[in-house]
């Protein structure tokens, strides 16, 4: 059966061969998104340890951050984690920051075309879906200020700018590990 693609190469979700696309060079076309996560309690969740001292944890966090949701409940927070993917060598630069909006998915954009510009990339086209901080002014005038041109997302759904999702939800640093919970990090490759 030579006719047919492997496994690993067919979707398993409408079980069709994968359409790969891959640009010509780097900087040709990057992928802005945003993930979110919910923050780990200070020494560890449940997930970990037992539920009661997953408890015990987060509130010690929230007596150290002063964060209370309702009820006096302990508040652990979300992290956002930012991911500009080069398309030709799928080089992530990512941040993680405390929102999504539009101030800082610009100032992530500035610092992610300084970093490619350090490695000799020049970014000229960004993809990203339709997310608010996506959609405003003003990252449209600091994309034009950057000198990058807005390429128009498939109208079939989230599929196509879906990368920076998958690769954080395979990447080993998806998921918490007890040695480095809720650790700052900045520009980070994946």
């Amino acid at each position: 059966m030579p006719d047919q693609p492997a496994i690993a190469h067919i979707d398993r979700i409408t079980d069709e061969p994968l359409r790969r696309y891959e640009h010509d060079y780097a900087g040709s076309l990057i992928h802005v998104d945003v993930t979110k996560f919910g923050n780990i309690p200070d020494g560890g969740g449940h997930k970990f340890l037992s539920r009661q001292q997953g408890r015990r944890n987060a509130r010690q966090t929230a007596h150290r951050t002063g964060e209370r949701g309702n009820r006096y409940r302990p508040k652990i927070g979300i992290a956002f984690v930012h991911t500009v993917i080069d398309d030709h060598s799928r080089v992530a630069y990512a941040e993680i920051c405390s929102d999504e909006k539009a101030v800082t998915a610009i100032g992530v954009l500035q610092r992610a075309v300084a970093w490619f510009a350090e490695r000799g990339v020049r970014v000229e086209r960004v993809l990203s879906d339709n997310g608010s901080g996506y959609k405003s002014y003003a990252w449209r005038d600091a994309r034009t200020e950057l000198g990058i041109t807005r390429s128009e997302p498939a109208p079939t759904g989230p599929r196509p700018t879906a990368k920076s999702s998958d690769s954080t939800a395979l990447s080993p640093m998806a998921g918490p590990t007890p040695d480095s919970m809720n650790q700052p990090t900045t520009a980070t490759t994946l």
